[in-house]
């Protein structure tokens, strides 16, 4: 079997750790996002590490467990990545999950090897 492309293994190391973090500790997002990185988050923008953070954190539920069931990734120009996940939201006490879809551009932070998020955009997949 061939090896998996950095690009991917880029993607789906960043993502493991977003969904690990958000579902225990939003607040430890921070250092994923600079001052230039931007999230649309069901139609609302947020400009920034701390009004992102301060979204993230502020969400109307208390316990969340994603679901992930696909992750795509891609290289961008300038040596970034694209991932797109799709997936399932368990909430509180729902006992329906919640698809959704989220998509993060990642660009190269300065240091070898390290990435943030530039790019984060979510939405539920709701008809």
């Amino acid at each position: 079997m061939a090896a998996e492309a950095p690009f991917v293994t880029i993607g789906k190391q960043f993502a493991d750790f977003y969904y690990q973090t958000f579902d225990t500790n939003r607040h430890g997002l921070a250092p994923i996002y600079q001052n230039d990185s931007m999230l649309t988050f069901e139609n609302e923008q947020f400009q920034g590490q701390a009004a992102i953070v301060q979204k993230l954190s502020n969400l109307s539920f208390k316990q969340v467990r994603h679901q992930i069931t696909t992750i795509d990734c891609q290289p961008t120009m300038a040596d970034g990545v694209i991932v797109f996940v799709l997936g399932q939201l368990l909430v509180d006490d729902q006992p329906q999950p919640l698809q959704f879809t989220q998509v993060f551009a990642l660009k190269p932070s300065g240091a070898p090897g390290q990435y943030y998020c530039y790019n984060d955009l979510f939405r539920l997949a709701l008809h």
